[in-house]
């Protein structure tokens, strides 16, 4: 049985659920209101056969997420440095995400199709969209850095709007006007 702490914070996109175990984070969770919240944590409890706690303020696991999380909203951030709890993914996706953590730096883009011959399956462009979707670690496992080919930016778990504010804060796409 694994446990794990959960807290919300604040940030430019919207409250952020973030639930860490002694391994790492594990999980962030994009628009963290009551319901999103009580459905994620629900759903984590039900996978680790555990009754989800109430948040931990002070959380030594959360600590240094949320510090890193203020940093990278603030511009003051561009590469995490977080222990991860990979336990929300396995096989293809993992392998995935773990080519989008370590390969597509800060201010940059890739390709759903060139993810997918980096790690060695051409053509598996949409099963890349896929493990993006099902993505347990987003803004630190950076799924919104990656885009169509016809440089359409493609689908988000957070929203486009979010995926869209996301590379303007990196400086990939420009600011909204108003």
């Amino acid at each position: 049985m694994k446990t794990f702490e959960w807290t919300v914070v604040d940030s430019d996109i919207g409250p952020l659920l973030l639930a860490a175990t002694g391994g790492g984070l594990m999980n962030v969770v994009f628009h963290a209101d009551a319901a999103v919240r009580g459905t994620a944590l629900r759903r984590l409890g039900a996978r680790f056969g555990v009754e989800p706690a109430g948040a931990a303020p002070g959380s030594a696991a959360l600590t240094e997420p949320i510090r890193q999380l203020a940093e990278y909203f603030a511009g003051r951030r561009q590469e995490f440095e977080l222990p991860l709890d990979w336990s929300l993914t396995s096989g293809f996706n993992r392998e995935v995400l773990r080519e989008l953590a370590e390969g597509v730096p800060y201010g940059t883009v890739v390709g759903y199709g060139d993810l997918a011959v980096r790690v060695g399956q051409p053509g598996a462009a949409q099963a890349v969209g896929a493990a993006m979707g099902a993505n347990p670690l987003p803004l630190v496992v950076p799924c919104h850095r990656v885009v169509e080919s016809g440089g359409g930016l493609g689908g988000f778990g957070g929203g486009v709007e979010t995926k869209r504010r996301l590379l303007a804060l990196e400086g990939v796409l420009p600011e909204p006007l108003f």
